[in-house]
């Protein structure tokens, strides 16, 4: 449900929205399952905005016309698969299913970039491999905005909490990377996702303040040497 809502909500076009996700192979098949449900559900109820549909058009031709390019990619590409998803039609606004692909490398476009489209790109990894996943996905994106680890596990989630303070200004802890509302959740990243504003914290005015520090003297020195250096004579 994470992934679905996390990906798709406003058909991926938010800074928060869920692009990229690390899956261990254990779980891999039931998760799989699970999405697919999921999103066939979605299209069902795919229509026009107007109509509060939980899944619509992107915002422009522009948008459009870039996504389906980079499926067009995805599809020629050897390590990727589109396991979900994959077309488009712009008779009528600018529809696009919700996709899904998965790639057997960790460093495919879609794991870096940001594409604001309804993509989600998967990369499964070996569950002896948790660890060595953690610093893959530290390493990978040069964003720094949001992220979320699942798990019932609490040592994994501690650590993963740990290795990855530097990869999401906001993380989530079973939840979807997505929905702080301002006022409520203190907002930003970092790297090249911002400086780390954190919007609708305190914290964010100290970015708006220029520091001075104002040193007087009542007792002026009348001599230039230090004590130390004084003869005991």
């Amino acid at each position: 449900m994470a992934l679905a809502r996390g990906a798709f909500e406003y058909q991926g076009q938010k800074c928060s929205a869920a692009s990229r996700g690390y899956i261990p192979r254990s779980l891999w098949p039931s998760v799989k399952t699970e999405l697919t449900v999921i999103l066939e559900d979605i299209k069902k109820q795919t229509g026009d905005p107007a109509d509060f549909m939980f899944y619509n058009a992107v915002i422009d031709e522009a948008t459009f016309d870039k996504t389906m390019a980079f499926i067009g990619e995805a599809e020629k590409n050897d390590t990727v698969e589109i396991i979900f998803g994959g077309t488009g039609d712009k008779t009528t606004g600018y529809f696009i299913e919700p996709t899904v692909l998965v790639t057997t490398d960790p460093r495919y476009r879609s794991m870096e970039e940001e594409l604001f489209a309804p993509v989600l790109t998967l990369y499964i990894y070996d569950d002896d491999q948790f660890e060595e996943t953690l610093a893959l996905c530290d390493s990978t994106s040069p964003y720094a905005l949001t992220g979320s680890i699942l798990g019932d596990d609490r040592k994994a989630i501690i650590v993963a909490t740990d290795r990855l303070r530097y990869s999401a200004g906001n993380f989530y802890i079973n939840d979807k990377p997505t929905g702080a509302v301002v006022g409520q959740q203190p907002f930003g990243g970092a790297r090249g996702s911002g400086t780390n504003d954190k919007a609708g914290s305190l914290l964010n005015l100290l970015r708006w303040t220029s520091p001075r520090t104002i040193k007087e003297t009542f007792v002026p020195p009348n001599d230039y040497s230090y004590p130390f250096m004084r003869s005991t004579d």
